[in-house]
């Protein structure tokens, strides 16, 4: 199939952008790498009357750093993520996770907030910035806000984002000299979306974890932290047993939703498996 007429439009500026939204209403688009939105568009699933291309946004792009603070832009890609020195030193999860998202091809032009934004449950990004505690940046037509990832993603495919909004970036705390991270994925094969996956961060004292956030994705219809195993750990000198707990407490609050090829069932074993392996990561 092929995408129904739209009329097309590149704005210049953010300022521009946000007035073509306004102005196509709920039948504009945002367009940035495309990755989902192309294929969308080809099978019918979208049919929006104005496309509004937002790669020339100049506000949107880059990767900074201001005092304690590491910024991504909307437009930042995958790739660039991976390649990032910066993200690297200060955002290390973010390196680990990018070689799971799909393949080369997709990471060369996909962006963060196109990932973002779409609010896939299965995706690695959504749950990553919400383990990092990240705090999206968002300008509309009334004004900037900004909203915390942890309230961001709502429901299946569904985020805080207004339809005149866009996302601009994201910021992100930078990592303290005693973080630890780790990126746990489980999919059948490499580039395919995740049965089950797990961002975990903390910050290790000798035999401790503090400050822990374990968010799990592609369990449910958004990604999940999981309180009742970070509280389990943080603070307690880490153990088997503390391990065992902190397996159970995840499989016994974590409220997992089957899919066409894995029940409810085995995504809640396999939440416990990741984060063991996770802990033992996190310890090494």
């Amino acid at each position: 199939m092929k995408a129904s007429a739209f009329d097309y439009v590149k704005p210049k500026s953010l300022e521009l952008a946000l007035a073509a939204l306004a102005e196509g209403g709920d039948d504009a688009q945002l367009i940035a790498g495309g990755q989902t939105l192309l294929a969308t568009l080809n099978m019918r699933l979208s049919e929006p009357a104005t496309l509004i291309d937002i790669t020339s946004l100049a506000e949107l792009k880059g990767i900074t750093l201001s005092g304690d603070t590491l910024r991504i832009g909307a437009l930042v890609t995958h790739t660039e993520i991976e390649e990032s020195e910066l993200i690297a030193t200060h955002a290390p999860l973010l390196k680990a996770a990018a070689p799971h998202i799909a393949h080369r091809a997709i990471r060369n032009l996909g962006t963060w907030g196109g990932s973002l934004v779409y609010g896939d449950p299965a995706a690695e990004w959504p749950a990553c910035s919400m383990a990092l505690d990240a705090t999206m940046v968002i300008a509309g037509v009334s004004g900037d806000r900004r909203i915390a990832a942890r309230e961001f993603f709502i429901d299946l495919y569904t985020t805080a984002l207004e339809p005149d909004e866009i996302l601009v970036a994201t910021e992100i705390p930078v990592a303290s000299p005693n973080h630890v991270f780790c990126f746990q994925e489980l999919a059948r094969r490499h580039g395919d979306y995740a049965i089950a996956g797990l961002a975990a961060v903390a910050n290790k004292q000798g035999d401790t974890l503090d400050s822990c956030s374990f968010a799990f994705f592609s369990l449910a219809s958004t990604p999940v932290l999981c309180e009742q195993a970070q509280d389990a750990v943080n603070g307690q000198t880490m153990t088997s047993a503390l391990v065992d707990a902190a397996v159970q407490a995840a499989r016994d609050n974590l409220e997992t939703i089957g899919d066409i090829t894995n029940s409810a069932e085995s995504k809640t074993h396999l939440a416990g498996v990741l984060l063991q392996r996770a802990l033992k990561h996190l310890m090494a």
